[in-house]
């Protein structure tokens, strides 16, 4: 799913020249637009070092350990009737073996890449899923290291699969599809090298970053134009608040679809990449 950041920037323009239009109703409310500021707030701990932690690193770590507990207190006492949460847990566990991972790579290689895509799977639909949590408001992959980090885990993935099931044949036969007339190998090969070497790991990244960037610009224009609307805008102007309020609980509920299909996207793609590495062509 690709964002329509032109859209949204026109939409986030129109806003910001309209709104100051609306007289000040007394409240001494004014509107605070969404700022790129936001996705790097000041530091928490150890500020100017390498160990640096802020606000979004916080709730990273908070949701690492969220989801171990949840996996630790679903999976620790295993009955063979489970109860609803260790039914919740199977189920979600289920979704990736089942339907990802057994499903593109086989019973055996789904098994041996299952680790890798369950977390992949947990850890960005999790992180995505901050970003309409009370308190916390904001995506933890809306900043580019996790989703930098896991493109390069699939990646890495990608072709630690490909030179063990084809050990010196995979970067030829890769960069050198069989059954081309060598004279097109010219022109063939380098688009065969940046889109499966280049292109990939770059598209993970930014598929997963901009869309959830893009969700939180959303949701802060609404919700802080309900409360400058409501508070802050005099006379007809407050009604503007009953549609830009309606609005920002419509795109919370899309922004839960967006974060479910965005960690089914990026786990879906990884064991597509994987199941290229692996097949027989190579």
């Amino acid at each position: 799913m690709h964002a329509p950041i032109l859209e949204i920037a026109l939409l986030l323009n129109a806003l910001n020249s309209f709104l100051p239009l609306a007289t000040d109703g007394g409240g001494g409310v004014t509107f605070h637009p969404p700022s790129i500021a936001e996705f790097f707030p000041e530091a928490v701990f150890f500020d100017g070092t390498p160990f640096e932690v802020n606000r979004i690193v916080l709730i990273r770590l908070f949701v690492v350990l969220a989801i171990v507990l949840i996996f630790w207190l679903g999976t620790r006492k295993m009955s063979l009737v489970p109860g609803r949460f260790q039914g919740t847990v199977e189920m979600g566990l289920d979704l990736v073996r089942v339907n990802i991972a057994e499903d593109l790579l086989g019973k055996k290689d789904g098994t041996r890449f299952l680790p890798l895509l369950t977390t992949i799977f947990f850890m960005v639909l999790f992180m995505n899923l901050t970003g309409i949590i009370p308190g916390m408001n904001i995506a933890a992959t809306s900043v580019i290291g996790v989703p930098l980090v896991l493109a390069a885990a699939a990646y890495i993935a990608f072709i630690y699969a490909g030179v063990k099931k084809h050990p010196g044949a995979f970067f030829k036969n890769s960069l050198f599809p069989p059954g081309v007339p060598w004279p097109l190998y010219i022109i063939v090969t380098p688009i065969e090298f940046v889109s499966t070497f280049v292109l990939r790991p770059i598209t993970l990244t930014l598929r997963l970053l901009m869309n959830m960037v893009v969700g939180h610009l959303l949701l802060v224009l609404f919700f802080a134009a309900t409360h400058f609307f409501f508070l802050g805008a005099g006379g007809w102007f407050s009604l503007f608040g009953i549609g830009t309020l309606a609005f920002g609980v419509v795109f919370t509920f899309f922004e839960i679809l967006v974060a479910l299909l965005q960690a089914y996207v990026f786990c879906l793609l990884t064991a597509v990449y994987l199941q290229l590495a692996l097949a027989e062509e190579h």
